[in-house]
């Protein structure tokens, strides 16, 4: 019998064996109980809580082996949300087989099966049947098959697949089918979307253009304050500071992002490509503006180029539709950028109700109330999709720029 040899201390959670020298122990989450530690074995329960790529706890637990001989750290856990999670990020690294001595025991339900068949539902369980109770599991399939609000859930709890818990603009497995390679966008035809945010947050500027195939490439920019941005990182949960070094992400210098590199960048990106349409947020480009006009643009440039795109429904729905379309039907490619794909992966949308109180699904706009992340690339790209047909009559940009 175990509590025979082990001493048992219910009120601080630990198991203590005398005769072996060892202790086990459940931690808080609070990092500062793990710093001092040296364990030989470690258990992460649910890792795939977890938001953003790191966890000071996780940390603290994984560099606190370096005493021990042979050191063990297992993780057990119901896949995260989206790619940008902890979890997500140490699976896909042993998928990738990076390190040796990471193994990995993945079971989860492909997206594109049918999530509620038994079959689906045996390749994320296998102890499906077992003790696993397969009417109760069928029943919660059940109900999400009738309530698509509950469907996600399903999906991450039941399928063990990356879905995020609201119900999302894009799912997964749809926004990665448009990844890829984008061509080179000098001398084609531009359309584009301009998010400018607060002075603090982030802001997104995504060009697009057209193939041959009829396939939209994606070419996405986006700001944050220098100072300050491991802060922000951590209270993100986002890799912003990684991302900056790796050219992802473009700074700024000082506390908020200044609209003078903004403009100074917009300037550049005229003079290089055949711009038609840019389509902004008025809130904020009374303050870019001036700016604008300091780096070479003209009043009549500004007139006939960038266009005022309302972030409500009016304007939202139908650029929403075809911006949905062109993902369903892989007419879409972003790059797999990884700024852009995060704010995929949070877009949430909202609709307005009807006379008899019921949601409007045609009737949408992105919620950035509702998203659980920065969502502002994909205002950005909703926005360039928007203006996309009002470009009916070249502009010679490089004229107007003199």
């Amino acid at each position: 019998m175990l509590s025979d040899i082990l001493q048992i201390n219910d009120g601080i959670k630990r198991l203590v064996c005398p005769e072996l020298g060892t202790t086990y122990q459940a931690l808080s989450s609070e990092a500062s109980t793990a710093y001092g530690l040296s364990p030989v074995l470690v258990v992460h329960d649910e890792l795939g809580q977890i938001r953003g790529p790191r966890h000071e706890l996780y940390e603290a637990m994984e560099t606190s082996t370096g005493a021990q001989v042979n050191p063990l750290s297992i993780i057990i856990s119901t896949q995260a949300a989206t790619d940008a999670d902890l979890l997500s990020v140490l699976i896909d690294d042993a998928i990738a087989a990076h390190d040796p001595k990471v193994v990995l025991s993945l079971y989860t339900a492909p997206m594109e099966d049918d999530p509620f068949e038994r079959e689906t539902i045996r390749k994320a369980n296998p102890a499906f049947g077992n003790f696993l109770n397969p009417d109760e599991v069928m029943a919660m399939a059940d109900d999400a098959r009738r309530m698509p609000a509950r469907e996600p859930q399903y999906r991450n709890l039941i399928l063990n697949q990356r879905v995020e818990a609201c119900n999302p603009f894009v799912k997964p497995v749809h926004w990665k089918a448009c990844g890829g390679p984008i061509f080179d966008f000098e001398s084609r035809e531009v359309y584009g979307g301009l998010d400018l945010s607060e002075s603090a947050d982030l802001t997104a500027l995504v060009l697009i253009s057209r193939d041959l195939d009829g396939v939209w490439h994606v070419l996405p920019t986006f700001w944050l304050p220098a100072e300050g941005l491991a802060e922000k990182a951590h209270d993100d949960r986002v890799p912003y500071d990684t991302w900056a070094a790796k050219g992802f992400l473009l700074t700024t210098p000082g506390a908020s992002v200044g609209y003078d590199h903004v403009a100074r960048y917009l300037i550049d990106v005229f003079r290089r490509y055949r711009v038609r349409k840019i389509g902004f947020d008025r809130w904020n480009m009374q303050f870019l503006r001036p700016w604008l006009l300091n780096e070479g643009f003209s009043e009549q440039m500004i007139a006939e180029v960038f266009v005022d795109f309302g972030q409500g429904t009016k304007s939202m729905s139908p650029a929403l539709r075809e911006l949905e379309g062109l993902i369903l039907n892989r007419r879409l490619r972003h790059g797999d950028h990884p700024v852009l794909t995060m704010c995929a992966a949070h877009a949430v949308v909202e609709g307005v109700a009807d006379a008899s109180k019921q949601k409007d699904s045609s009737v949408r706009k992105l919620s950035k109330k509702r998203s659980s992340g920065r969502i502002d690339g994909m205002v950005a790209l909703a926005m360039a999709v928007g203006v996309a047909p009002l470009g009916a009559k070249a502009i010679d940009v490089q004229a107007l720029i003199g």
